[in-house]
């Protein structure tokens, strides 16, 4: 036999599992937010365009990586800086997401071990107030997530500087 509750202690049991609900919903919002800001402290670069140039200053991330926010070819990526990256390494599953095209096809070594990559143009790159244009890149097949990793093809346009927690990208 079930015990009937009255109306009034249904509806109060009702709004005390709805306020639980709602405090771990807002909990699940704000801390995911606090782990993108570890991971991604770049997501507003900082940009300066000066006389001389322009200057991006990044932050190194939680996990000591310079991870920033950018576009191709105006959509949004987030770029990971790779000084051992030959080119701009895309995963490939982006492809279509940026408008890219899949060139010829190379084997290339990486971190993971032996891969195949597609070269590609990248007509637009962007990281702050820097703009790159008919940019060399990979289209690479093994590579999870979304970033894109910002190799030389860009890099060696800029006179990096590294001191402590911070980057400057200068063009």
């Amino acid at each position: 036999m079930t015990e009937q509750l009255p109306p009034g202690k249904k509806m109060g049991k009702s709004m005390a599992v709805i306020a639980w609900l709602l405090v771990l919903g807002l909990l699940s919002w704000y801390f995911g937010r606090v782990e993108t800001a570890r991971y991604n402290p770049n997501q507003t670069v900082n940009s300066v365009t000066l006389a001389g140039g322009t200057q991006v200053t990044l932050k190194r991330n939680a996990f000591g990586h310079y991870v920033a926010s950018g576009e191709i070819n105006n959509q949004s990526v987030t770029f990971l800086v790779d000084t051992g990256a030959t080119h701009v390494a895309i995963p490939m599953h982006l492809k279509d997401k940026l408008g890219l095209k899949q060139g010829v096809e190379v084997p290339i070594n990486t971190a993971n071990g032996r891969t195949t990559a597609y070269l590609t143009r990248i007509p637009e790159l962007t990281l702050g107030n820097l703009r790159f244009y008919d940019v060399q890149g990979g289209l690479t097949r093994g590579m999870e997530g979304d970033e894109v990793l910002l190799g030389m093809s860009v890099l060696k346009e800029l006179t990096i500087t590294q001191k402590g927690e911070v980057m400057i990208l200068e063009r």
